[in-house]
């Protein structure tokens, strides 16, 4: 049924049924109305677009990319510095292990955004 036979169809029902049921064939008629509206919209959406779920992932890797260059130029940097400037070498452990913690927190939490 289309929408013209829609109306008509609720406009007799009313007639038949009276105006004390005039609210119920309202009601229907629009709940009726609304559904092809939603068919429609969704039949549309269905055909216009394609989902956007790899340009998402795609942000992502670049980041974690991004992510292990960083660390690794900085912990380089820190290492020769380090060890150039007969600084503490000792300290070079720590820096590498806080670069590994930053990454694995960053790449950890990569499925829950």
């Amino acid at each position: 049924m289309n929408t013209g036979d829609e109306l008509r169809a609720a406009v007799s029902a009313r007639r038949d049924l009276g105006p004390e049921y005039e609210n119920e064939v309202v009601d229907s008629f629009l709940d009726k109305m609304g559904q092809e509206i939603d068919r429609r919209v969704d039949e549309r959406l269905a055909t216009a677009a394609p989902k956007a779920g790899p340009v998402n992932q795609t942000v992502a890797d670049g980041q974690r990319l991004a992510l292990a260059i960083v660390s690794l130029v900085l912990g380089t940097g820190a290492t020769l510095a380090f060890v150039l400037t007969d600084s503490k070498a000792s300290y070079v452990i720590p820096v590498w292990i806080a670069i590994v913690i930053v990454n694995v927190i960053f790449n950890s939490s990569r499925g829950k955004g």
